[in-house]
């Protein structure tokens, strides 16, 4: 339904297949990729007739069943290697079929999709017959990858794709499973699990950028480069909304760190960009990552509910990384989300579900069993408050990344906490959609500075930093009557050092992690040492642990 949808809207279409087909003579045309109702009744099908690649498009001068031949390759072009094998057509009508990266054929092919029908199905190999005495002809082959776009990709896409390979493009491709794990919490259809373990914008659609490798590390570069698509191709898919679950230490201001400069970029673009704050929260404030420690950005850090109803003993999650943020004291969080044991999917054979297996949850649904994992961290929340940013949206489609950010701040939950850890409360869904209200500026985070005389911790004003009184402090944190008068703590033991760490770094240089791998809660803080009970050498000598180690 969403590519018959979103094809019937654009009026383009790519069809794309990385395929190894078993015979260069099999009968015609055998349908590779198709979604049709049964051989005379299609929107389109790409399929394969002897030896040469054919595509057949339903449009309203067409055809009336989308029948007709309107692209072919060349006789003899059909190989049993692995083929790479792409059919456009863009709004303007202009058609197009490439073989391994190369253009073969062209054509004009007027018309709109407009009567297409929404009832016909998917197939791969075959198609669907409802007619008696039709067969279908299944096509005979291995794939590697077949893809559905509802725009015409480019000739140079094309063949980057070609060059790239059917492994770089390959949707199911994510071994370590912490990204499946972020896409679950915010649109996971629940399924598998009869609908226990649905995500919280279900039905909200997805663009996935790969930017960590299979333990979940990754250099600056390749979140720059997401980044930089984004910003050459988020209008094209009309992406309003990006969550980024990962960080790296901060080891520069943010007005010169190129990771925060990039996301800000971003936001200025017009989408809502939600990082996680980090989970380095039991190494105490200042703790908060690149690029959460932007003051555009919306950070998130992670509530524990103790699995109760009751609100009241909701705190921010121990993991959870802590303001103001190192160097530039921006107070961060900005709210926090459940980011506690929260379960959603997972990859069949992802490198976290096997570190993890006592993770793995069971549910009644007799296909769940090893389809879902717990997690936590506040990688977890982040797409808490992205799936809501999406509830935003959809209501009000003209929100501003600003004016999402101040609505989430000033309707969350108040809880006793101090703002540097849970920021201006909890997430709530409810309020956020209910608040009004809009931001023209760009609603930064206030900054923390040590009043002149060493007494006091001065915080920005919100009302006027953000250009209303509706913004005040007060309506924004928790016990905001002290700040009233821009205090908010009467010592400064935050800046005793001014720095946590003696080296003023924690991490290794340029490195990103996604934190909910290193700090799952209750993983690395397990009575499971006491079952390994492991040596470790320090300075030549062997050392047993024990609980209390």
């Amino acid at each position: 339904n969403q590519v018959f949808d979103a094809c019937t809207t654009s009026n383009a279409i790519t069809v794309e297949a990385w395929i190894s087909p078993a015979s260069t003579a099999q009968d015609g045309p055998a349908r590779i990729v198709t979604y049709s109702l049964d051989p005379s009744n299609r929107n389109f099908t790409l399929g394969q007739a002897g030896n040469r690649y054919q595509f057949r498009l339903r449009t309203t001068t067409n055809g009336a069943n989308g029948i007709s031949t309107t692209l072919t390759s060349a006789y003899g072009s059909v190989q049993t290697d692995l083929q790479h094998v792409v059919a456009t057509r863009d709004a303007n009508g202009n058609a197009y079929l490439y073989l391994d990266g190369v253009l073969v054929d062209k054509a004009y092919i007027g018309g709109n999709f407009s009567n297409w029908n929404s009832a016909y199905e998917f197939g791969l190999g075959n198609e669907f017959s409802t007619t008696p005495g039709n067969t279908s002809r299944d096509w005979t082959g291995d794939y590697h990858l077949a893809a559905v776009h509802c725009r015409a990709l480019t000739a140079t896409e094309v063949a980057d794709h070609f060059a790239a390979g059917s492994d770089a493009l390959a949707t199911d491709h994510d071994p370590l499973g912490h990204g499946t794990h972020v896409a679950g919490i915010v649109a996971g259809s629940g399924t598998a699990s009869g609908n226990a373990h649905r995500g919280a914008a279900d039905g909200v659609s997805l663009i996935s950028l790969r930017a960590l490798d299979e333990q979940g590390r990754g250099v600056t570069s390749d979140a720059l480069a997401a980044m930089d698509w984004l910003l050459s191709h988020g209008s094209d898919y009309n992406i309003k909304i990006v969550n980024m679950s990962l960080g790296k230490a901060v080891e520069e201001s943010n007005t010169t760190d190129p990771l925060v400069l990039a996301v800000e970029q971003v936001w200025d673009a017009g989408m809502t960009v939600i990082v996680a704050a980090g989970n380095h929260g039991r190494d105490g404030h200042m703790t908060i990552t690149s690029p959460a420690n932007s003051r555009k950005v919306i950070t998130v850090g992670s509530l524990t509910d103790s699995g109760t109803t009751d609100f009241g003993d909701d705190y921010p999650s121990t993991f959870s990384s802590m303001g103001p943020t190192l160097g530039d004291h921006v107070l961060k969080p900005d709210l926090v989300a459940p980011g506690n044991r929260v379960t959603a999917a997972i990859p069949a054979h992802a490198k976290l579900k096997a570190d993890m297996p006592d993770r793995v949850v069971p549910c009644s649904a007799t296909s769940c069993t090893g389809d879902y994992l717990e997690l936590s961290g506040t990688s977890m929340a982040a797409p808490m408050v992205a799936a809501a940013a999406a509830a935003m949206l959809e209501k009000e489609p003209t929100l501003t990344p600003a004016t999402i950010k101040a609505r989430l701040m000033r309707s969350a939950r108040k809880i006793n906490a101090d703002p540097t850890e849970a920021g201006a409360g909890v997430l709530d869904v409810d309020a956020a959609l209910n608040e009004t209200g809009h931001i023209t500026g760009d609603a930064l985070s206030p900054l923390m500075v040590r009043a002149e005389d060493d007494e006091a911790i001065l915080v920005e004003d919100t009302a006027q930093l953000w250009g209303d009184a509706v913004w005040d402090s007060a309506y924004l944190w928790t016990d905001a009557y002290l700040w009233t008068d821009a205090y908010l703590w009467t010592d400064a033991y935050l800046w005793t050092d001014a720095y946590l760490w003696t080296d003023a770094y924690l991490w290794t240089d340029a490195y990103l992690w996604t934190d909910a791998y290193l700090w799952t809660d209750a993983y690395l803080w397990t009575d499971a040492v006491t079952d390994y009970n492991p040596l470790f050498d320090m300075n030549g000598q062997s050392v047993q642990l024990n609980d209390d180690d």
